[in-house]
């Protein structure tokens, strides 16, 4: 609600105690009449007021040049922070990133029994594990492995644990023993839980990960931001420069875009898609976790991150923020939510 109509339901807040003290009973029950006509009023301009600033932004949006600089050829949900990804043609954006259906975009996590989160930088397996969901059920599965059924909705009984990523504290509700028997056996290797972001838990703050962030942008268990974004024409042209190909999802983004010129994504500042506004924030310096083969869960610890390190550098004066990390992606955060579908243009805004 606006700051005007909510001054007016405080101002009609106020008649009605005035009212109260300045009638006798006998007139109450018309001053109470009045005030229900008045809250009604209010109200009604409170959701016009709202209604009238949708159109406007939509108006000054039109009154804006817009320029098509690609389409949206994938989008993916990691539910699992760092298991598989899944491929959806549809997916509302929030501002802790992709969701479709019971499906979140990082809101499930793998901890040890400390509570430390665990990736696929120290169990490059986990990206063979997926959680799809069917129904009001979800599935842990992987290959030659019996898969498991667990209820969308995790118990209240269950325990909500102090978890840690990258250093910063967040809570997770554990998904029970079932879960947690299920990924320890086939990753055999120690001990491990899986727990669950839940709505009411709060986020953790992006910019106390990486200073560029401003501070009203938040995170569950991603990394950093709650949108990644590649584009079609860097993964070819870093493709171009190696012996054995990767795909889009050794990079994990979860918007990956046709139709754009070789790293144009590194230059845009807003960009629209449907009704959905996002502003570019900051590259993604590249770890380890992109040379783990999304196929076998092998990791070689060489390429594609010895290739990208020799053409893919920070400027010298952001060494502080990347040190010696190739840049591939962009970290993109919501401004205005909505959502988005494959087949989408995209559109940047006139700066």
């Amino acid at each position: 609600m606006g700051a005007a109509a909510s001054s007016a339901l405080t101002g009609l807040s106020l008649l009605q105690l005035r009212l109260r003290l300045a009638l006798p009973a006998s007139a109450q029950s018309r001053a109470a009449w009045l005030w229900a006509a008045a809250l009604g009023l209010a109200a009604a301009a409170a959701l016009g007021a709202a209604a009238w600033s949708t159109r406007d932004r939509r108006r000054r949006r039109r009154q804006r040049r817009l320029q098509q600089v690609g389409t949206v050829a994938q989008l993916w949900i990691y539910p699992i922070k760092s298991c598989k990804g899944v491929p959806v043609n549809e997916a509302e954006c929030t501002e802790l990133g992709l969701r479709s259906g019971n499906l979140r975009d990082r809101f499930w996590l793998v901890v040890n029994e400390e509570g430390n989160m665990v990736t696929a930088r120290q169990e490059p397996r986990l990206v063979l594990i997926s959680l799809t969901c069917e129904n009001d059920s979800l599935i842990l599965s992987a290959a030659y492995t019996q898969d498991l059924i667990l209820p969308v909705k995790v118990p209240t009984a269950n325990v909500v644990r102090k978890c840690r990523v990258h250093g910063l504290e967040i809570e997770g509700r554990d998904c029970g023993d079932e879960a947690a028997q299920w990924i320890t056996s086939f990753l055999k290797t120690q001990p491990y839980r899986l727990v669950h972001f839940e709505p009411h838990m709060q986020p953790r703050n992006s910019k106390q990960i990486l200073d560029y962030f401003r501070s009203i942008d938040k995170v569950s268990y991603a990394d950093a931001s709650p949108f990644l974004i590649l584009s079609e024409a860097s993964l070819a042209d870093l493709n171009s420069r190696l012996e054995k190909k990767v795909k889009a999802n050794n990079f994990r983004p979860n918007i990956v875009l046709s139709g754009c010129r070789v790293y144009e994504e590194d230059s845009w500042n807003e960009i629209l898609i449907g009704d959905v506004e996002m502003k570019r924030i900051m590259a993604c310096g590249r770890c380890i976790l992109t040379t783990v083969d999304p196929d076998t869960g092998i990791m070689s610890r060489k390429e594609p991150l010895e290739t990208l390190r020799s053409y893919r550098q920070c400027d010298p004066s952001d060494q502080k923020v990347y040190g010696k990390a190739p840049l591939f992606g962009q970290y993109y955060v919501l401004e205005y939510p909505g959502t988005i579908k494959v087949g989408d243009p995209v559109y940047l805004l006139d700066q």
